[in-house]
């Protein structure tokens, strides 16, 4: 039996360690009743590669405003370090959703890039 991908992925970079960030939690929300309340649709953690599979089945992409936000605290507390942003939240939209969005993180203790990826 063959998995079907997920529509939307993430990977993170932990680049402090030039290593996958592994074991980061991270929820992804959807903007509801017009645009008043984020809605959770899954919560996950990264695998060893630091990617997050199955964040979304093909079914459950619809176009609006989503969010990602990244438990950054948690992660490096695990790891014993101090750090500037608890939380990274990235927001971005979908406005067809028969196409694959990937949206990447590059992650230090004291500052992060994210971009829309391939």
């Amino acid at each position: 039996m063959e998995l079907v991908s997920s529509p939307l992925t993430t990977h993170v970079l932990d680049t402090a360690a030039g290593l996958p960030a592994q074991g980061l939690c991270l929820c992804l929300y959807r903007l509801e009743d017009h645009g008043q309340q984020w809605a959770e649709l899954s919560k996950s953690h990264t695998d060893p590669d630091g990617r997050c599979p199955g964040l979304l089945t093909p079914g459950q992409m619809k176009a609006g405003t989503y969010k990602l936000s990244f438990d950054t605290e948690g992660y490096w507390k695990k790891r014993g370090q101090e750090s500037f942003y608890p939380f990274v939240e990235v927001v971005f939209t979908i406005t067809n959703e028969t196409q694959k969005f990937h949206v990447p993180l590059l992650l230090s203790p004291w500052s992060y890039t994210t971009y829309r990826g391939s």
